[in-house]
């Protein structure tokens, strides 16, 4: 089954990039495969180092115009947009599904979410603040467009990771440069064709690699901001390769998110809301819980809940409506999470699942693991699937040194019956967001950012249209008399 007709006949559709508002074949061709088969679904364009030099210098060139744009005409072209991929939900949702394996229901929330994020910041504005106005001066401050923005996105959520740095970009006056993650390149390609009838050419363009024209695009000198999500490793190399041209960066990287449990929940009622915060997705979520603290007069009958839940979860191909967890997204993070089941394996004690499933695809049982210290892999590293060590504590300083001892910092939870208690335990938390009693919660008008080594920077909400800018000071001394 697929999204496309042309797929279903055995006839490739074109995956084209773009580049300068046209539909350009690749100077190559990157086969996409479908996680939950591990079979080739389609081929799509992939470029070259010439082809990414001509989307820059595109994008080059259409900044001049677009930048001087009234900001109310950039809005209302955000807006056509969000309307046009609004209307089309069903075709990318399916598309999305079987390139990145979420079940379809999920797939058609990300799109949303999507469409939900463009119109979030065509809202925002960027008013000029007068900062003093007296008899001898006046002070303005302008927020101006940098240049050509790289958006470069992960393969695990495609579409609304990508609107997040393409929205404001576009909203502030630049052009933008998009690199999609070569095993997801398909939803953004089929958003670049629609972008192609809205946008001027040479706004947005997009370009697929297989991983080898990430470093071009950001060291390339004409490219004055990169926007940047993915892993910690990939973050730094990212921030070394910007640092000849000193441009401005966003770094939204890995995390390795701690919840803390309070002895005065409802174990069954936490549980499911933990179970479903760190298995969103396969696990595969910068912001998924990944290692859970509970005291000791609650630690039994917390791992007994979330092992049931992890037995009774329904795993299969994300088009097919019983499924609740689709497969991993590629068989590198597989083979990846094998590695963190072994450690498992060695190291704890696993209450339910362990183990890759034996069908085709890259599959993997979601797991509850228990009795696992510390310095383990599983506890320390990020391990981006549904693997979920289960940690007890005696005291609760001790679990919040110990989820503060990571050299990530991206999010936390803490749950617990007095919210005011709960509270007071998040703000000891060393993370650039902490929920308490919820989990990914995350309204596109408010702020997102992380710690420590999971980047810096701001995305989402009006500081996140700000990074987009630069901050101009005009000092007007006023004539005597």
């Amino acid at each position: 089954m697929s999204a496309n007709p042309k797929l279903m006949q055995g006839i490739s559709p074109e995956f084209n990039l773009l580049i300068d508002g046209r539909l350009t074949p690749g100077a190559a061709t990157l086969d996409v495969i479908n996680p939950a088969t591990g079979k080739v679904l389609t081929t799509c364009a992939r470029a070259d180092k010439a082809q990414l030099d001509a989307a820059v210098a595109a994008a080059k060139r259409a900044f001049v115009t677009w930048s001087a744009t009234p900001i109310e005409t950039r809005r209302r072209a955000l807006l056509e947009v969000a309307a046009a991929l609004e209307a089309r939900i069903p075709e990318f949702a399916r598309l999305l599904t079987e390139e990145q394996g979420k079940p379809l229901v999920h797939a058609a929330g990300e799109i949303g979410g999507a469409v939900a994020m463009i119109r979030a910041f065509a809202a925002m504005d960027l008013p000029v603040t007068v900062l003093r106005d007296d008899a001898r001066e006046r002070i303005v401050q302008q927020h101006a467009p940098l240049g050509v923005v790289a958006a470069i996105t992960p393969w695990n959520f495609p579409m609304v990771l990508l609107m997040i740095k393409v929205a404001p970009a576009l909203l502030a006056g630049n052009t933008v440069v998009a690199k999609p993650a070569p095993t997801t390149p398909l939803t953004t390609l089929l958003f670049a064709e629609l972008c192609a009838d809205i946008l001027p050419p040479g706004v947005l363009n997009v370009i697929v690699d297989q991983n080898d024209l990430g470093g071009f695009l950001t060291t390339h000198p004409d490219i004055a901001k990169v926007a940047f999500t993915g892993s910690t490793a990939t973050g730094r190399k990212v921030m070394a390769s910007v640092a000849s041209t000193i441009k401005r960066l966003t770094l939204e990287l890995g995390g390795n998110d701690a919840a803390i449990v309070l002895d005065d929940v409802d174990v069954k009622e936490v549980a499911t809301k933990i179970f479903q915060g760190a298995m969103v997705n396969s696990g595969q979520v910068c912001l998924a819980i990944k290692r859970v603290y509970v005291p000791d007069s609650l630690y039994e009958a917390m791992c007994t809940e979330l092992a049931a839940l992890a037995k009774a979860a329904v795993v299969g191909d994300g088009l097919d409506a019983a499924t609740q967890m689709g497969p991993l997204q590629n068989k590198a993070q597989f083979e990846k999470v094998k590695e963190f089941l072994e450690d498992a394996r060695t190291n704890g004690r696993i209450i339910a699942g362990g183990n890759a499933l034996d069908r085709d695809g890259y599959f993997i049982a979601p797991t509850i693991v228990r009795d696992i210290a510390d310095n383990t892999r599983l506890v320390r590293e990020e391990q981006f699937g549904p693997v979920l060590p289960v940690l007890k504590y005696t005291d609760l300083d001790d679990a919040i040194a110990r989820a503060n001892s990571s050299e990530y910092g991206l999010g936390g939870t803490v749950w617990g019956a007095d919210s005011k208690r709960a509270f007071e335990v998040a703000q000891r938390i060393a993370a650039g967001t902490v929920w308490v009693n919820k989990h990914l919660d995350l309204p596109p008008d408010i702020p997102f950012g992380g710690a420590k080594q999971s980047g810096f920077g701001t995305e989402m909400g009006q500081e996140g249209l700000l990074e987009f800018t630069q901050m101009r000071i005009i000092n007007i001394a006023k004539q005597a008399g």
